[in-house]
């Protein structure tokens, strides 16, 4: 998304798509459609509205760019984009709920009595989905910016690293490479990953210069075992 958003952030884009731009809708759409269908998958799960979920997400989209809809009220000093579209998403969970409920009085559905927006944990299933789309989508950029066999290697090392959990000294015998070498490609690889994140939250979360690594940090913990 790096050339399509050259000197862009999310509220820049959110105001083109607002205005009915055909490419910034479309962005805006292939960009959280991933992290709004897994919070919902989260939030649904082992209810039977996991079965409601693509008409969820759709709705969220139609909510979005109708007249006179969210993004059109959309203010980035307001707060972080982050919690706009968490605000968002949950309103239209909302209402699926609630029309479960009724459902579920009619003896048509089956519907948990612990799903309601109350059950704890809620918004930080969300954050952690937002956390997780923000380190798919560096892992892409650094992919893409990826232009020689060195470059694609420490890719590959970050990935066998992060993906699978395979040790250093593991991935330096399946190379028959030197420890110290993959090592040092290591060091790299996370630099440039963390290069490659701090575009990700500059765009997405609009934060200043000396915010940029606390939200890396926080990102990150996030994502940690013990989160």
């Amino acid at each position: 998304m790096e050339g399509e958003r050259a000197g862009d952030t999310c509220w820049s884009l959110i105001q083109r798509a607002a205005g009915g731009e055909t490419q910034a809708r479309s962005t805006f759409s292939r960009s959280y459609l991933p992290l709004v269908r897994a919070f919902l998958v989260q939030r649904w799960r082992g209810s039977s509205l996991a079965s409601e979920v693509d008409d969820a997400v759709q709705e969220v989209f139609v909510d979005c760019f109708r007249p006179r809809g969210p993004l059109e009220r959309a203010d980035a000093a307001g707060g972080d984009f982050r919690g706009f579209l968490f605000g968002v998403v949950r309103n239209v969970a909302l209402r699926f709920e609630e029309r479960g409920r009724a459902a579920r009085a009619r003896g048509a559905l089956e519907l948990p009595d612990d799903l309601a927006d109350g059950a704890v944990g809620v918004s930080r299933v969300f954050d952690r989905e937002w956390a997780l789309a923000l380190m798919r989508e560096a892992a892409a950029e650094m992919g893409q910016r990826a232009e020689d066999d060195a470059a694609r290697l420490r890719v590959e090392l970050l990935r066998l690293r992060f993906g699978s959990d395979v040790p250093v000294r593991d991935i330096a015998e399946r190379w028959s490479m030197d420890p110290d070498a993959v090592h040092r490609a290591y060091a790299r690889a996370r630099d440039e990953f963390r290069a490659c994140l701090r575009r990700v939250v500059a765009f997405h979360s609009v934060r200043s210069e000396a915010e940029l690594d606390d939200e890396c940090r926080r990102l990150l913990a996030l994502l940690s075992p013990d989160a």
